[in-house]
């Protein structure tokens, strides 16, 4: 075994010298140690890198894409070239552990070098007992041995292609080869840190039934809720999610008993954001953020980089309200405090969005309770290219990343990198002043969309407003008119950073922007001292044009975003 691990290392360090000339931009710490870490700086959550706050500008590849080495070659320049500067990629279980014991890293080393050689930082997604629900990236050895690797059971007795969380075996496995390749991962990239963040299994939950109906998972069911959550929810009972506290309220708040008594029996509700078989929700959410923090602590116990999980959401319509019809017992808003109960080993829960017509709404539900924004997988179309400038201006996100980035198959979700380019190099420029006033009263963002025609803030001593940019004029007051919801499909948004009253610097894409008196009653109205388009080089302004006249607007097409610089006053 040491020798196969020689060997390994000595493969990617050959893999390096040959695929790395002087001229490719390398990230080099210079043998620095420290790990990527989180700070508090207001009331937003920062990365630090090497020391230092970082933006992710951030693009999930597809789900299959690590696998083909040739494949991915030329893409890392293409995405590079594309102003990102965070990859997300994954590392599947069947291709590191085909023969249970005997480890193959090459994908891995493939990816770290393809992503270092362009500069790009990496986020690794492990696939393993669980993708999407299903259990369809564990090798052959765990798939064709249901003995010793359970699955799960629908309410009927019909079995599923779900790995089991009441399964030791499955979770020692797969613990077992998360934390080789975590030891991988420190052994080739410890002092380049290139993989910066690691995402433990994707989306799980049963998929198909509201829980696991094994024989153990029901006599789980009907046994007492651990002691821990108890406690846990007891500490927090005046901010855990509202659902939770009232399903637990209606029994009289009781501390013991099985999981039908301490939350009641599952019940149906109409609206999607609502409760549905909420209980065996609970119930499945435990069991899962149980294995999923006990293998990320596996992992840390390795290298300890952050660690995250991913939602996929409930969500109306299509998938329906009652769990089962999304992944039941996955880290959704209703169950979010069982997962923060249960799972020290993992730094914060992410969204997965693809609602994009609740896209204030979900950002809302998982910046609750301090968690810190991150959306691993988004639409990275051309309203997709507006809404990270409102999520890093309103929600202060780590990372923006819309998936399917490399555009690989039919049904990709980003065909034109043209739209995230854009938005992502100006969003660059603004880089240094967003980290400076995240978590402050001086940064925010704006989003119209077919569920909010207008939005507006406070900000700077002013009210500032936002409508989805139609070409025309503002009215006399110099404020967009409500002409109501924009057309399907579409969004536009703008980031806001107050440098001082009255002064600003702001960026958007596909919206009009206009500004008023903080206090409507004042009968005051609000105009330019001074209106300039530009960008910002080295961190300092360039000025494009000095605006007046027919062009004393703040407008940002629907085809490309700008960046204005401006100071305001009263008359």
């Amino acid at each position: 075994m040491k020798l196969f691990k020689c060997f390994a290392v000595f493969s990617f360090l050959l893999l390096l010298f040959n695929g790395c000339s002087t001229d490719n931009q390398i990230i080099d710490t210079n043998g620095k140690t420290e790990l990527p870490q989180f700070r508090k700086q207001g009331n937003a959550t920062q990365l630090l890198v090497d020391g230092k706050p970082f933006l992710m500008l951030g693009g999930q590849v597809h789900n299959s894409s690590m696998g083909g080495i040739e494949y991915m070659r030329p893409i890392w320049k293409r995405l590079a070239e594309a102003n990102l500067n965070t990859v997300i990629a994954t590392a599947s279980w069947e291709l590191i552990e085909p023969e249970e014991g005997t480890f193959n890293f090459d994908h891995v080393d493939n990816m770290i070098m393809g992503a270092r050689k362009e500069g790009l930082r990496l986020v690794v997604i492990w696939f393993g007992s669980w993708k999407n629900s299903r259990s369809t990236y564990v090798p052959s050895w765990v798939k064709l041995n249901q003995e010793r690797f359970p699955l799960v059971k629908d309410e009927n007795g019909n079995i599923l292609n779900i790995l089991s969380t009441f399964s030791e075996e499955a979770f020692n496995a797969d613990a077992k080869a998360f934390a080789a390749l975590m030891r991988h991962i420190k052994q080739v990239d410890g002092e380049h840190q290139t993989v910066l963040m690691m995402q433990v299994q994707n989306e799980m939950g049963t998929l198909g039934t509201k829980r696991d109906y094994s024989e153990t998972a029901n006599a789980a069911f009907n046994s007492p809720v651990p002691q821990e959550l108890m406690n846990y929810l007891d500490k927090n009972k005046a901010t855990i999610h509202k659902g939770v506290r009232e399903a637990w309220e209606r029994q009289g708040f009781p501390m013991n008993g099985t999981w039908e008594e301490i939350f009641g029996e599952g019940e149906r509700v109409d609206d999607w954001k609502g409760m549905s078989y909420l209980t065996e929700e609970l119930f499945m959410a435990w069991n899962y953020a149980k294995y999923v923090g006990k293998v990320a602590e596996a992992g840390r116990a390795e290298y300890n980089l952050p660690m995250y999980v991913n939602a996929w959401l409930k969500q109306p319509g299509r998938y329906g309200h009652a769990p089962g019809n999304y992944p039941s017992g996955g880290p959704t808003p209703q169950v979010i405090d069982v997962w923060r109960a249960a799972t020290p080993s993992i730094d914060f829960i992410a969204p997965d969005i693809y609602i994009v017509n609740e896209f204030r709404y979900i950002c809302d539900q998982y910046t609750l309770s301090s968690n810190p924004l991150f959306i691993p997988e988004t639409l990275g179309d051309a309203a997709g290219a507006a809404r990270p400038f409102f999520a890093y201006g309103k929600y202060s996100a780590i990372c923006f990343s819309p998936f399917g980035i490399d555009g690989a198959d039919s049904g990709a979700n980003v065909d034109d990198l043209s739209h995230m380019k854009d938005s992502y190099g100006t969003i660059e420029q603004l880089k240094p002043l967003i980290l400076k006033y995240q978590g402050t009263a001086n940064i925010s963002g704006l989003l119209a969309d077919e569920q909010v025609s207008v939005d507006s803030v406070l900000i700077g001593g002013y009210k500032v407003s936002g409508t989805l940019w139609r070409g025309g004029r503002l009215d006399e007051a110099g404020i967009p008119g409500d002409e109501g919801p924009g057309p399907k499909g579409r969004a536009g948004g703008a980031l806001l950073i107050s440098t001082g009253l009255g002064e600003y610097v702001v960026g958007g894409r596909n919206m009009l922007l206009a500004f008023s008196s903080a206090d409507p009653g004042s009968g005051k109205k609000v105009s330019f001292l001074s209106l300039e388009d530009g960008k910002f080089v080295n961190d300092e302004w360039v000025t494009g044009r000095r605006l007046n006249g027919d062009a004393f607007r703040v407008s940002f097409p629907p085809d490309r975003s700008k960046t204005y610089k401006l100071s305001l006053y009263e008359y």
